[in-house]
């Protein structure tokens, strides 16, 4: 629960970056990237340091199972890092790919299938991501 808290500024910083950076211009809203990329990795070292740090074996049940003992935090969280970094590069690349389609396909519509393949492509990212999770969480 104390690692949700610490990470709450870097969600926070996430909706400040979505929802007030695309009104500004220039080196303004560089200088507000770079300040949300120096929150974000003091939120992402501060909840590295609560994740190593948490969680002794004193905490476990005795009726506690082997798939909830507590070496298995990293593999776990490698799953968690895996699948959220492929979704969310696979929903940067769909966007991008999937407006070129459109645009490509508004001007020559014979393009479908090829405009199709490219962003299934982009999708597979995400499917790539999942694969990794199940191979780590197997291994866990």
């Amino acid at each position: 629960m104390i690692a949700w808290l610490l990470g709450l500024p870097a969600l926070l910083a996430v909706v400040f970056a979505v929802v007030f950076v695309p009104r500004r211009s220039g080196r303004a809203a560089l200088k507000v990237f770079l300040a949300l990329d120096a929150v974000l990795l003091v939120a992402a070292l501060v909840v590295l340091v609560v994740a190593m740090t948490g969680g002794s074996a004193e905490a476990m049940p005795p009726e506690a199972s082997p798939e909830t003992a507590p070496g298995n935090w990293a593999a776990l969280l490698g799953a968690a890092i895996s699948v959220a970094g492929s979704s969310i590069g696979a929903a940067i690349a769909v966007a991008y790919t999937g407006a070129a389609a459109l645009a490509a396909l508004s001007e020559r519509p014979e393009l479908f299938g090829r405009a199709m393949v490219i962003v299934g492509l982009a999708e597979g990212i995400a499917i790539y991501g999942l694969i990794v999770a199940i191979v780590l969480i197997g291994r866990a």
